[in-house]
């Protein structure tokens, strides 16, 4: 698959992409890009027929807390930091 990878390929990728690559960019990226598409072939090549499909590779939890109902903040609470409030509520920029 390595080999399958050519300027006239890289060309039309990077244009797909909407880069236009200089000269030396082309000289640099392409031998990187075979590289990267080899390791996959070496991957590909490997015999998992016996592997069972791993969608996760960490076991998934859920860390939140539970859900229980606790003590409120007071308005008056809510608001004592804040300069920005009147009438017991929160100002906010006015919306146009």
């Amino acid at each position: 698959m390595a080999g399958a990878v050519d300027k006239k390929l890289l060309l039309r990728v990077a244009a797909n992409a909407r880069l236009n690559l200089t000269e030396a960019e082309i000289a640099k990226f392409l031998p990187q890009l075979q590289e990267i598409l080899l390791a996959f072939s070496l991957l590909d090549a490997l015999d998992v027929s016996n592997e069972k499909p791993s969608f996760q590779p960490l076991p998934l939890e859920n860390v939140a807390r539970k859900d229980a109902v606790e003590k409120c903040l007071s308005q008056e609470e809510a608001l004592k930091n804040s300069r920005h409030k009147k009438d017991g509520y929160f100002m906010g920029p006015k919306v146009t």
